[in-house]
């Protein structure tokens, strides 16, 4: 056999994302040059690594104990990278992190200045929904998570980064009317909702339920941008996180209507589970956010106020 890194790093993102094209957008590659690793790769076996029902690709279990196989070869391959630069003197390793949706508004900000100032470190950032979030911390697959709402099923230790204000949207014509025609619109026009599971729908319908509030007609988005966009096209109404709308707000595209209890608040907390013990990466990352994070508060996020 003489398979290569490459080979191995090719198959296990395909075993991952059950698919050649979603392999290939990983991993920047074109479509048929992953088709063409996958199959150099199962040239070298003489049982099915993968087979094709219904047009649909799916691993065998052999192609399964591969792929365990080659993750351990990769992270082992990883290390004496890492090993390497930590002889030269350089913070080394891997920093892994989930982010709730909403979330890739924040997070990007508090981790830019810490991995350009450490170049050895590698960083893995998952942006993805509330559940696959805490999947993750409780599988221990991740160092952090980035939330708005604590999940009371977790023991975890936290940091708080900033404040999560969510208020009522709409676009200009709908709010055209002032402070009546939002009560109206909280019961008369379509309000859009997030997917079951997420904590922005979560604290909506909460606040709705603690208004007697009965919407007319709903409309379900899976994500923030999602909603954003059809608030803006007319579609409807809806709660949502300020951190995401800046540039809308500024532009007049959407506005803001004060009305009783709201906005709703929270707080954007980094996350870990208690107990986990911590890399040397995920120890001077935290010291850094300890360090900094008032100042990169002030500088990316003091329009919230």
């Amino acid at each position: 056999m003489n398979y290569t890194l490459h080979q191995l790093a090719v198959f296990l993102k395909i075993t991952q994302t059950q698919s050649i094209t979603k392999a290939a957008i990983d991993l920047h590659l074109t479509q048929p040059a992953v088709s063409i690793q996958l199959r150099n790769f199962q040239d070298q076996f003489e049982i099915p690594l993968t087979e094709i029902v219904g047009r649909r690709l799916f691993v065998t279990d052999f192609g399964y104990e591969i792929a365990l196989a080659a993750e351990r070869i990769i992270e082992e391959v990883n290390m004496i990278n890492f090993k390497t630069s930590s002889y030269k003197g350089m913070l080394t390793g891997r920093l892994r992190i989930s982010v709730v949706s909403t979330g890739k508004y924040v997070m990007p900000y508090f981790l830019s200045e810490f991995i350009n100032a450490n170049k050895g470190i590698e960083l893995e950032m998952d942006v993805t929904n509330k559940s696959m979030v805490i999947e993750s911390l409780n599988q221990n697959k991740v160092d952090f998570a980035l939330v708005s709402l604590l999940p009371k099923e977790l023991n975890l230790e936290n940091r708080i980064l900033l404040e999560n204000k969510l208020y009522l949207i709409g676009n200009n014509q709908h709010f055209q009317n002032g402070h009546q025609s939002a009560l109206k619109f909280l019961t008369e026009a379509p309000l859009i909702f997030r997917e079951e599971g997420s904590a922005t729908r979560l604290l909506m319908e909460n606040f709705l339920k603690t208004s007697g509030v009965k919407p007319n007609m709903k409309l379900q988005l899976t994500s923030n941008e999602a909603v954003k966009q059809a608030v803006i096209a007319g579609l409807g109404i809806s709660i949502m996180p300020l951190i995401g709308l800046k540039n809308e707000l500024e532009k007049g595209i959407l506005n803001i209507l004060p009305i009783e209890g709201l906005p709703i608040t929270t707080d954007w907390n980094l996350v870990w589970m208690k107990g986990k013990v911590l890399s040397p990466v995920s120890k001077a990352y935290l010291e850094f956010i300890d360090k900094n994070k008032k100042d990169l508060f002030e500088r990316h996020f003091n329009w919230i106020r």
